[in-house]
């Protein structure tokens, strides 16, 4: 039977679903839209505050990258805008580079995830391990709840210091000084967050305490800080395209905040977008979501917003309000558009003490502190991944953290691997082991002659494991007149092991052993051909095992008929 067509994967979700779109799906698309919406208003405008950037940013991120992920992207139901992963990346580039240098690494981060999109790195994404993911974003839970503490409290203090320690410090000294009715409204703001789900998962409890919250706070006249009062008016518009000024050497140095943008926002569109798949039963296009990111990262700073990426929590909020085709999160993006257009001015009314209870509850949520404690329980190395990449999230730099963990992830994997390579004596393993072999086993056993030796090289014959190899084979008391290593479980070769490889044929060679090679697989067979190496063994690697015993054999009887002949073997038989 032939294959079916091959899926489109640079194809946008959107085209695919229009095909089978009705009027049933539309209506339900539009209230999931709507709901999204209202409820991505206050996170748009809490994740750009604790940013360092005015709201509105927020607010234009939300609309035009939203707009642009969910049209373009790879999802069915991905919802897109500013996320709380990327709050300290963002402060810490604004705190050095300003705005500007803001809208190059963001722009810069959507190049790269374009690049990973088109090209198969992208799937690279999915090799970062779960120690990793847990430890930065516990991390990052850590360092939101910690840059909530003033508006939380109502702390009468000015800038909050960038590190973890030293904004705690300040915070110490200000304690005594907390407004109780801004401590009130944030009470309330978290009661409604926690318990109003008990009541009615229907309507966001986030909406419902930020409209009870203002109206308390309007009718009390309660002395808290809004987002006018610090900010002044939300803009009720979207802002003309502008190119920023940075100089070639802000650009260099904005290379490595790119990098982690990139990496963050494309770990967590496919977490979204894995998550949002089993819930609706789907399967995104991984490619396809990645270029829609980087699209979306590179338009959406050109007018004034931050980086963005698939929410999980607003896409999953999508799914449980029938939201099922990118039409739902288009409408998102066009409802947040009205709303600022149309109420900016009352959204700035909104106390900050509610937007800082808001990203609480979004920092508890991010912490996994129940899977940050099962890991605890893990390899001893994997949790030295996780607590050091959470230690250096808080304490020093994310950027840092995931290049530092990235790292060791990768030494600790070759690790692994490299302990659970071996090098097999089959000859003598089959001769103790005789009873447990097949009949064809026990043949081949029989027809190995005296002095043939059987190797057999078990895992990946790379540079971590490489030197094992070579002196394992350096061990071999008496070299054996023919060697046949049998590579039918060696599934990679590399330059590294392609030289060591060189060094063991080299050594029995001048020790008058015939090294043969048989069973080799397509990637160690392709990178033999084309080494030197492959040049010198042309006719000493073979497809099966059967096939190197019996060059073996003839090998060996040449040598025994010059030997009894008493002439010198001449040059051919010499150095095979």
């Amino acid at each position: 039977m032939p294959a079916g067509p091959t899926p489109a994967v640079l194809v946008p979700k959107l085209f695919t679903t229009l095909k089978t779109y009705d009027r049933e799906q539309l209506v339900a698309d539009l209230l999931a839209g709507t709901i999204v919406g209202v409820v991505a208003l206050p996170l748009a405008i809490a994740f750009a505050i604790a940013s360092g950037v005015s709201p509105e940013r927020g607010l234009y991120t939300a609309i035009v990258a939203g707009f642009i992920i969910s049209a373009l992207g790879g999802s069915r139901v991905q919802i897109g805008g500013p996320t709380g992963a990327f709050i300290i990346i963002v402060y810490g580039i604004v705190q050095t580079y300003g705005i500007d240098g803001l809208t190059v690494a963001t722009i810069m981060a959507g190049v790269i995830m374009l690049a990973l999109g088109f090209s198969r790195l992208g799937s690279m994404i999915k090799f970062v391990p779960l120690p990793l993911i847990t430890g930065f974003t516990s991390g990052i839970a850590v360092i939101i709840f910690s840059s909530q503490v003033k508006d939380l409290l109502g702390l009468p203090m000015g800038d909050v210091p960038a590190g973890f320690v030293d904004k705690w410090i300040a915070f110490a000294g200000h304690f005594g000084q907390a407004s109780w009715p801004t401590v009130g409204l944030s009470a309330l703001s978290l009661g409604i967050l926690l318990y109003w789900p008990r009541i009615s998962k229907r309507v966001p409890a986030p909406i419902v305490a930020l409209i009870l919250c203002t109206i308390v706070a309007e009718l009390f006249a309660l002395p808290v800080e809004t987002i006018s009062s610090r900010f002044g008016e939300i803009t009720r518009s979207l802002p003309m395209p502008s190119i920023p000024h940075v100089t070639l050497a802000d650009v260099r140095n904005l290379v490595a905040p790119a990098f982690s943008i990139a990496m963050l926002g494309s770990i967590e569109s496919l977490l979204s977008a894995v998550v949002s798949d089993a819930m609706i039963g789907g399967r995104h296009r991984s490619k396809m979501e990645l270029v829609a990111q980087g699209v979306a990262n590179v338009v959406s700073p050109l007018v004034g917003g931050i980086p963005a990426t698939g929410a999980i929590a607003r896409t999953a909020t999508n799914v449980r309000n029938g939201g099922r085709t990118p039409i739902a999160g288009i409408w998102h993006a066009v409802t947040l558009l009205l709303i600022t257009v149309f109420f900016g001015s009352l959204a700035g009314r909104i106390p900050l003490a509610v937007l800082a209870a808001i990203l609480v509850i979004v920092a508890y949520q991010m912490s996994e502190w129940r899977t940050f404690r099962s890991e605890l329980r893990g390899p001893r190395g994997d949790v030295f991944v996780l607590v050091l990449t959470f230690l250096l999230t808080v304490f020093v730099d994310l950027t840092v953290a995931i290049t530092v963990g990235m790292i060791l992830a990768s030494f600790l994997f070759m690790q692994r691997v490299a302990e659970s390579a071996q090098v097999t004596a089959v000859t003598r393993e089959l001769g103790d082991a005789e009873q447990e072999l097949d009949a064809a086993d026990r043949a081949l056993l029989e027809s190995v002659p005296r002095d043939v030796a059987i190797y057999e090289i078990n895992g990946p014959f790379f540079f971590g494991v490489a030197n094992f190899f070579k002196d394992t084979f350096t061990q071999i008391a008496a070299p054996p007149r023919v060697l046949i290593l049998r590579l039918r479980a060696v599934g990679v070769l590399d330059s590294t092991g392609m030289r060591a490889l060189r060094d063991i044929v080299h050594r029995f060679r001048r020790d008058g052993t015939l090294v043969l090679l048989a069973e080799l697989h397509a990637q160690p067979k392709l990178a033999l051909e084309n080494s030197e190496l492959g040049d010198e063994m042309a006719d000493q690697v073979f497809i099966t095992l059967e096939d190197a015993l019996e060059h073996a054999r003839e090998v060996l009887a040449e040598r025994e008929a010059e030997a009894q002949s008493g002439k010198p073997p001449d040059e051919d038989t010499a150095k095979r």
